[in-house]
């Protein structure tokens, strides 16, 4: 059994290539997770009670009986458990801090026999054992023995010749109310939804699809991330498939996680190598 902690999009990548490998998988997140493309991300189970991302249904349970009736199922569960007091308690082979907060917000090596974190804010081979690139590029997805991710820039990955333009942030603090639906075709200056009292507008700063929004009531922060835009119109389906990037970070995770149960298995990497051929 795996314990996973966020389940924002690049999380869910991991999890569902996990659970695909059959793993057991536990889910802990906020009880008010942010998450953008939230159409592919299982935090949503949070607030409607069950998530479907490519097949795969995530379902909010409170017990240690519900995790098991979900694993039954062959479903993933997850538990509002922000502090991670059911590690402790469930005793995992392997905790994944996937919150990408950018910082270390509490987890540690003596948490699991085996300890991953994505991207920057770890250092592998103290905080935790491995580190995998989340930066978009040559490097992504590369498994760290030692060091940490490379730090974070502040400026999203280019597509098609954008990157910044690509991600929205709230213009003022306030109760979001939404106008447009993940998936749409939008027009650069179309309010896509607005905040507050006033009703101050957020508007797309290019032509594309809305690959991610946030949920409408949410009471956001001046600055908070809230809306994605991808500029190829053409791959519009991709707005409700796991992303390329969190893919390949699962790979990586899975690599770390195969080579660990290998090694305890049999021993030393190279008789483990002699094992496989």
């Amino acid at each position: 059994m795996i314990i996973v902690r966020g389940g924002g999009d690049l999380a869910t990548g991991t999890i569902y290539k996990l659970h695909a490998c059959g793993y057991h998988v536990l889910i802990l997140e906020t009880d008010r997770p942010t998450a953008i493309r939230r159409s592919v991300s299982f935090s949503e189970a949070v607030y409607d009670g069950t998530c479907q991302v490519e097949h795969v249904l995530c379902r909010l349970v409170h017990t240690t009986q519900q995790c098991i009736k979900a694993w039954e199922a062959h479903e993933i569960p997850l538990i509002v458990d922000p502090d991670g007091s059911m590690i402790k308690k469930m005793r995992p082979k392997a905790v994944i801090d996937a919150i990408l907060a950018k910082k270390n917000l509490g987890t540690s090596k003596d948490m699991a026999p085996l300890t991953i974190a994505l991207g920057p804010g770890f250092c592998a081979g103290s905080d935790v054992d491995y580190v995998i690139e989340t930066k978009r590029g040559h490097r992504l997805g590369r498994v760290l023995e030692k060091g940490s991710a490379l730090p974070n820039t502040g400026v999203p990955g280019m597509i098609a010749g954008y990157g910044a333009q690509r991600v929205i942030h709230a213009p003022a603090a306030g109760t979001i109310r939404v106008r447009t639906a993940i998936g749409s075709v939008v027009k650069k200056g179309q309010t896509l939804a607005v905040i507050g009292e006033n009703g101050i507008p957020v508007t797309a700063a290019l032509d594309g699809v809305l690959r991610g929004m946030i949920r409408d009531g949410f009471a956001v922060e001046k600055g908070l991330k809230i809306a994605d835009i991808d500029p190829r119109i053409e791959e519009k389906d991709n707005c409700t498939t796991i992303s390329d990037k969190a893919r390949c970070i699962a790979g990586g995770v899975l690599e770390v996680i195969v080579k660990h149960e290998i090694s305890k298995a049999y021993g030393t990497n190279r008789e483990a190598a002699d094992v496989l051929k």
